[in-house]
C-alpha cells in the first residue's frame, strides 16, 4: 500500500508491496504523490514496473568499476581497455547517475573530447559507454535508458594509408638497435610485424611453443576475430626467429603493450619518420604481400581479414606499378 507524508514542503510518497523494495518519490502536491503512487502499484500488480532505484544509486562512474573488475578479464585486449576505461573514470560525467544522464550531457561529454582526441577516439569511447550500460541493464538490474543511442557519433575519420618505404624501413631499425638502454626485442618484433602483417596484439602474445621452424608457420591461438590462424613465414622471418634468445616465460617477445609503444614510439621520433604508427606496419606488410600473393583468397588467409572489404583498408598499391603492369 502507499502511504504518504508531508516534509520539508513536499509530499513524500512510498509503495511497499511484499517481494519488492520500497519505491520512494517526493512532489510538490499530494495529488502529484497520489497519481504516482497509483501508477507504481498498478504497475507492480501487472508485473510491468521497473525500478528504477538502482539506476538512481548507480554512478556512470560505478558502473565502469564494476564492468572493469568482473567483466574485462574474460575478454581480449584487457590490459588496454582498463586504462582507456579508469581514464573514462576520472571524467566529470562519471559523477552522474545512471538515472540522470540524459542525450544532453553525452553530447556535451562528446563535444568535450573532440577538442582534446581524434574522432575516431571519441567513437570508441561513446561506444564503450553504450555497452557498459547495455550490460547493466541486461544483466544487473539497472533499469535506465540508453542516453548514447541517441547521440550523433562523430564522423569517422579517413582510414590510415601510411606506408612505410624501403629507405625508411633502414632507418627505422637503425634506431631500433638495443645500444645503450634501447629494448633488446625492438628490431625482431618490427621485422616479424613487416614480415607477417601480425597485429601487436598477436605478436606480443606468440609463444615458442606456437612456432614451427620445420614447416615454417607460426599459430596464433587467439586473434582479434576471435578465431585461431596460422600464419606463413617467410625466411627474413625464420632468420630473425631463429636469431634471437627464448626467455625462460616462454613468450616469444617478452615485453609489455606500453613498453613497444614508447619504444616504438621514440625510435620513429629518433628516424625523423613523420606519422608513423607502430599498426602501419600491418599495413606495410599487407601491401609488400600483395605482390607476392595476387590471389586475394590466399593474401586474407594470411592477414586474418574475413571481409575482402576489410582487407582493402590494408592495401595500399603503388599506382606507378600498377601504370606498369598495364603496359
Amino acid at each position: 500500500m502507499a502511504t504518504f507524508r508531508f516534509r520539508s514542503n513536499r509530499w513524500q510518497a512510498r509503495v511497499r508491496r511484499q517481494g519488492h523494495p520500497d519505491e520512494t518519490r517526493s512532489f510538490l502536491t499530494h495529488k502529484e504523490a497520489e497519481r504516482w503512487a497509483r501508477t507504481v502499484e498498478s504497475g507492480i500488480d501487472h508485473g510491468s514496473f521497473i525500478s528504477p532505484t538502482q539506476a538512481k544509486k548507480t554512478t556512470l562512474g560505478d558502473l565502469i568499476q564494476r564492468y572493469i573488475a568482473e567483466v574485462l578479464p574474460s575478454m581480449k585486449g584487457a590490459t588496454d581497455d582498463t586504462i582507456r576505461l579508469k581514464a573514462i573514470c576520472r571524467r566529470p560525467i562519471c559523477r552522474n547517475s545512471i538515472a540522470s544522464l540524459s542525450p544532453a550531457k553525452i553530447a556535451e561529454y562528446r563535444d568535450i573530447r573532440l577538442r582534446e582526441v581524434a574522432p575516431g577516439t571519441v567513437v570508441r569511447e561513446l561506444a564503450y559507454l553504450s555497452s557498459i550500460i547495455n550490460h547493466g541493464r541486461r544483466e544487473w538490474g539497472i533499469h535506465a535508458n540508453n542516453p548514447v543511442a541517441l547521440v550523433r557519433k562523430p564522423t569517422q575519420p579517413k582510414g590510415r594509408e601510411r606506408v612505410l618505404s624501403l629507405a625508411e624501413r633502414e632507418r627505422l631499425l637503425a634506431e631500433l638497435q638495443p645500444t645503450g638502454r634501447r629494448n633488446t626485442w625492438m628490431p625482431s618484433v618490427v621485422i616479424l610485424a613487416l614480415e607477417t602483417a601480425m597485429r601487436r596484439s598477436e605478436l606480443l602474445a606468440l609463444r615458442w611453443g606456437d612456432i614451427n621452424l620445420d614447416r615454417r608457420t607460426a599459430t596464433l591461438q587467439m586473434t582479434k576475430n576471435g578465431e585461431s590462424r596460422i600464419v606463413p613465414l617467410s625466411t627474413t622471418a625464420i632468420q630473425t626467429l631463429t636469431s634471437m634468445p627464448q626467455s625462460v616465460c616462454g613468450a616469444v617477445f617478452p615485453i609489455t603493450s606500453c613498453a613497444l609503444a614508447a619504444n616504438f614510439d621514440n625510435a620513429v621520433e629518433r628516424a625523423k619518420l613523420p606519422d608513423l604508427h607502430f599498426h602501419d606496419l600491418r599495413h606495410t606488410a599487407i601491401t609488400n604481400m600483395a605482390n607476392k600473393l595476387p590471389n586475394l583468397i590466399e593474401l586474407a588467409a594470411v592477414s586474418g581479414h574475413k571481409s575482402l572489404k576489410m582487407l582493402q583498408r590494408y592495401y595500399h598499391p603503388d599506382v606507378e606499378d600498377l601504370a606498369r603492369k598495364l603496359g
